[in-house]
């Protein structure tokens, strides 16, 4: 079906490989004028279930692509965002090492070290699927594409391979505008880059695309719980680790058990899960399952993650990823711009609470040469109080005195109203292509002969097509009119080219839900048919009925109650 697809994609306008005059970029796809409608309505149906409905916590913001080198050095991506390669020695053609030995053995190695790849090739003699010759050895080769920022060559930096750094980097400044307040989710849709060592799949594993990530920043002692409630009896198909390492398949949990059984490790986790569980079904997926990562086969960042697969026919293909990122990400950019991440977290009310000071008698010390003051203030001022009480009951000295003769540790009450924090993050990330890809392959339909997209009408790239029966003046005329009556309030193309059959055929093709037709009739009587796409029935309909008729059948409404249902489809 996937090849199908692909030569319909291209034959109507929706993806192709980019620059194909000059043999086309492996990994790089161009969105046509059906794609890119699509595209956009299947964005914003995202910001409408991850912003919209969440704008109390959640706002939206846009960081660049370019990003520098230290910031990427600090998320750990210049050390850890890497794909194991393999060559063949005799034709030197490269491929990914893990797709090859799962493709060729058929087994799952997601996660393994080079050397165990390496190890596995040998044990299987796999040789280049190409000329058959021995392969190299396994090593690991980094996705990251890089760049200069300005002329200098010393200033390097990277096209960004997720939006969330720029989240990251950027939190302390929202977290202010935004109330100084927590919960807070900060969203983002923009391109990123990843140089696939082997792209394949079409829009399933590209080198540049577009991302909708989230990172939702709370804190983790906080009594502020999510709204769970909205999803009701809500369960979820959920894979856990230890039952993919049985061989067992997804098994139904409800919300609450995953909850109560802390199968899913934070409460706002599950919150996203169930929320993309609502979106992926709105783009008319509806199966579906979220499979548990292994310890080694989790991000560096991750403390927990679980993927989102949809399944159409054989096809089972990553959605969604959903991890809980924990401080690591503000921990890090702390640590390496020497920037404060923290947030102040006040207290209900103010504690009172114990601490051990240090305490240093001056007079005594006075009396001592420099070198030692010197050599005893660095040896203090490198430990906390509770390490150096520990030290003096255990008689350590310093240049052979007792530190216990020049400082003393004594336990003091102070009123505390709050502390600081490192917020934890969870972090819902959709790829958009994919998400074009797999609703269009859900989609994907024949019907006698005839493709049909039947896709969601609210993510159609139009939302009614308007007709003349036959390329005669006064039909033209009349459907123009229509067209500009129907355009007032919905999304419509107008078309005249080729048999009324063929243009029938055209939208089906791009999935338009509805066709209006004005015919000879239209001229006698004032009335215009409406064809459904999925059933091709059609119903007649008043022209002063068009809008209302319309809006009845996207609320949902039966076909053959919106209007007199005829059976002469003229196709």
């Amino acid at each position: 079906m996937s090849e199908k697809l692909i030569e319909l994609a291209k034959r109507r306008g929706i993806f192709w490989p980019s620059y194909e005059i000059y043999g086309g970029v492996a990994g790089l796809y161009d969105i046509g004028p059906i794609g890119v409608r699509i595209k956009n309505k299947i964005v914003e149906l995202w910001r409408k279930f991850f912003v919209y409905d969440n704008s109390d916590f959640v706002v939206e913001v846009e960081t660049p692509v370019i990003t520098p080198y230290k910031v990427l050095e600090a998320s750990g991506h210049v050390e850890n965002f890497t794909d194991p390669i393999v060559e063949c020695t005799k034709c030197h053609k490269i491929y990914r090492a893990d797709h090859l030995i799962e493709e060729i053995a058929k087994i799952n190695v997601e996660g393994l070290s080079p050397s165990e790849l390496d190890r596995i090739i040998r044990e299987k003699g796999i040789k280049c699927p190409a000329c058959g010759g021995e392969l190299s050895e396994v090593r690991l080769f980094n996705l990251l594409f890089s760049t200069n920022i300005g002329p200098y060559s010393g200033n390097q930096g990277f096209l960004r391979p997720e939006t969330a750094q720029g989240m990251f980097t950027s939190f302390k400044r929202v977290y202010e505008a935004f109330r100084q307040k927590l919960p807070i989710g900060i969203a983002q849709v923009g391109r990123v880059a990843r140089n696939e060592i082997s792209p394949r799949q079409g829009l399933i594993r590209m080198r540049e695309f577009t991302i909708m990530e989230l990172e939702f920043f709370f804190d983790p002692e906080s009594n502020v719980n999510p709204p769970l409630e909205k999803f009701g009896n809500m369960k979820l198909n959920i894979l856990r680790g230890e039952d993919k390492v049985k061989g067992e398949k997804p098994k139904e949990y409800s919300i609450q058990e995953l909850l109560e059984e802390k199968i899913v490790l934070n409460p706002w986790m599950l919150y996203w899960m169930a929320t993309a569980t609502k979106f992926v079904s709105a783009l008319g997926i509806n199966s579906y399952y979220f499979e548990e990562k292994l310890p080694h086969e989790r991000a560096h960042y991750s403390k927990q993650t679980f993927d989102q697969i949809a399944v159409i026919g054989e096809e089972k293909v990553e959605i969604s990823g959903h991890a809980y990122r924990t401080d690591y990400d503000l921990s890090r950019h702390m640590k390496y711009s020497g920037q404060d991440m923290t947030i102040f977290k006040k207290y209900e009310s103010p504690k009172i609470i114990k601490k051990k000071v240090v305490v240093i008698n001056k007079d005594k010390l006075n009396k001592e040469d420099k070198e030692f003051v010197k050599n005893l203030m660095t040896f203090i001022n490198s430990k906390r109080p509770e390490e150096i009480e520990e030290l003096i009951n255990k008689g350590e000295k310093v240049d052979g005195k007792n530190i216990g003769d020049y400082v003393k540790i004594l336990e003091r009450e102070e009123k505390v109203v709050g502390e600081k924090i490192i917020p934890h993050v969870v972090e819902p990330s959709f790829g958009v292509e994919r998400c074009l890809y797999l609703t269009l392959l859900n989609a994907y339909r024949e019907k006698d002969n005839r493709i049909i997209l039947s896709l969601p009408k609210y993510i159609a790239p139009y939302e009614v097509a308007v007709f003349p029966l036959l390329e005669k003046e006064e039909l033209i005329k009349k459907a123009k009119e229509v067209y500009e009556i129907v355009r007032e309030k919905f999304d419509a193309i107008f078309d005249d080219s080729g048999s009324i059959g063929k243009r029938y055929a055209r939208a089906d093709e791009i999935g338009i839900p509805y066709s209006i037709t004005i015919d000879p009739q239209t001229l006698a009587d004032n009335t215009i048919t409406i064809r459904d796409r999925d059933s091709w029935q059609q119903i007649r309909v008043s022209i002063n009925e068009i809008i209302s008729a319309l809006d009845r059948l996207f609320k949902g409404e039966e076909f053959n109650k919106v209007g007199k249902l005829i059976n002469n489809e003229n196709e």
